[in-house]
Parts: structure tokens; C-alpha cells; sequence
């Protein structure tokens, strides 16, 4: 069943729980049936590869992995802090999402 999520694919993020809060960054993918994200810079993980012919050498690569979307705030460019949104109708009967502090547009 897919769940309503806060945030979209592309949308700069504050993660404000768990090992990264504080971090800053783009979210990358969208899992909307599990309600998790993908940040970049957030929530690393090691994976150890073995030699294979794509990757001769194999090794240890480092890549971001999921994390609740609950645990991340979208961030404002204007206030420099995460905020909460809310839904601005404009006239031709589309929303856009606008900082709840500022007003400032986060979809443009």
C-alpha cells in the first residue's frame, strides 16, 4: 500500500534524528511503499565486493542507504533551518508547498 509522503525526489533535507542529524542534503529516490529516502551524505554503508569481472580489483564501497522519511524536515533556503509546509492554491487550480515561517516557495 503506498503511503503520503512529505517530501519529493530532489528536495533539499535536514535529517533531525539518529546517527546524522544535523546533516544536510538532496534526496535521491523515494520509496513511497515503505515510506523510506534516500539522502545523499546520509546514512552510509560499507559494502564489501568481491573481485568480479565489472570490478577486478573488488574492495570496499561506500554508498547511502534508506532511512525514514518521518526522520527527516525539508530545509529552507531562506530561514537557513528546517520547516514545516504548508499548500499555496494558485489560480489556474495547481498547489505549490510554501515555507510555513517565510512563505517562500519550495516548488519552483
Amino acid at each position: 500500500m503506498k503511503t503520503k509522503i512529505h517530501v519529493r525526489k530532489g528536495d533539499l533535507v535536514q535529517v533531525i534524528t539518529g546517527k546524522d542529524a544535523g546533516k544536510k542534503g538532496k534526496i535521491l529516490s523515494v520509496d513511497t511503499e515503505k515510506s523510506r529516502i534516500v539522502v545523499e551524505g546520509v546514512n552510509i554503508m560499507k559494502r564489501h565486493t568481491r573481485p568480479s569481472r565489472g570490478k577486478p580489483q573488488g574492495g570496499i564501497v561506500e554508498k547511502e542507504a534508506a532511512i525514514a522519511s518521518s526522520n527527516v524536515m525539508i530545509y529552507c533556503s531562506k530561514c537557513k533551518e528546517p520547516v514545516r509546509i504548508n499548500k499555496k492554491f494558485l489560480a489556474d487550480g495547481q498547489k505549490n508547498r510554501v515555507c510555513n515561517k517565510c512563505g517562500e516557495e519550495l516548488d519552483k
